[in-house]
C-alpha cells in the first residue's frame, strides 16, 4: 500500500498518568530498529501519582518481580482508533518484570529465542486494528494473558475496552507498545508516522514525559 502522507492520527489507548519510553519524536526508528514495521514504534508504561511503575523492594535490585506488583498489570486498555480486528493473539504468558541489571542481563541472553518465535515472542499477546483495506494497522502489543475481548473480524470503535496491560512478548515491565505500519506481513512491513489527539490539538509526546489521560 502507498504510506500515508501524514501521520496516522490515534486517540490515547487508555486512562490515567503513563510514562512515555522510546518515543520517535526522540530518534527514528523509535526502538533502535525498523523491524516488524516499529521504526515509528511507541511505548506507554503506567505509573501511580509519583511517577512509578512500581514501589521499589529488595526484588528490585536484585531479582526479577511479578507483574502483579506493576500499578498498570491489569489496566484497561482501549482501541485507538474505528476500525477491524485483523489479528488478535492470545495465550503467551506474562512475565516477570526486571529492573535489576543482573535480571536484565539473564533476559538479554534469551533475546534470541524472542526473535526465532516472531510476532508472538516479540509482541505477546496483540492485537492489530486496520484502518480500511488495505490498512495502515494499528498493532497494540504486549497485552496480558487472557484479557482479549475482541477477535477477528470485529467492528472496534475509538475509545472501546478491548484488552488489559501486560508483559507478554519482549517485554521487562508491563507497558503498552503502539505501532502503525503498512502491513501485517511482519517480514515485509514499513513503519508509519503517528501522532496523538489531545483534545482539539495532536502531540507526539517525547521519552521521559508523563501524559495523564483523563
Amino acid at each position: 500500500m502507498a504510506l500515508p502522507e501524514t501521520p496516522v492520527v490515534l486517540a490515547y489507548p487508555f486512562v490515567g498518568r503513563w510514562a512515555v519510553q522510546m518515543s520517535p519524536a526522540d530518534r527514528v526508528p523509535s526502538h533502535g530498529t525498523s523491524l516488524m514495521g516499529s521504526s515509528h514504534a511507541i511505548d506507554f508504561v503506567p505509573v501511580d501519582g509519583a511517577g512509578r511503575s512500581a514501589p521499589r523492594t529488595w526484588r528490585s535490585w536484585v531479582a526479577s518481580e511479578p507483574p502483579e506488583d506493576f500499578v498498570g498489570f491489569g489496566r484497561p486498555l482501549l482501541s485507538p482508533v474505528t476500525g477491524r480486528v485483523v489479528a488478535a493473539h492470545d495465550g503467551e504468558p506474562d512475565h516477570e518484570a526486571r529492573r535489576a541489571p543482573v535480571a536484565l542481563l539473564g533476559y538479554a541472553l534469551t533475546q534470541r529465542r524472542r526473535l526465532a518465535q516472531g510476532a508472538a515472542g516479540l509482541a505477546g499477546n496483540h492485537l492489530v486494528v486496520a484502518l480500511g483495506e488495505p490498512g495502515p494497522v494499528v498493532l497494540l502489543a504486549h497485552l496480558r494473558r487472557g484479557s482479549l475481548r475482541v477477535s477477528v473480524g470485529e467492528q472496534v470503535e475509538v475509545g472501546q475496552e478491548v484488552a488489559a496491560c501486560g508483559s507478554s512478548g519482549n517485554s521487562t515491565e508491563p507497558h503498552v507498545h503502539v505501532q502503525v505500519s503498512d502491513s501485517t506481513r511482519w517480514d515485509q512491513a514499513t513503519g508509519v508516522p503517528l501522532t496523538f489527539r489531545r483534545g482539539e490539538q495532536v502531540e507526539l509526546p517525547r521519552s521521559g514525559t508523563v501524559v495523564d489521560v483523563r
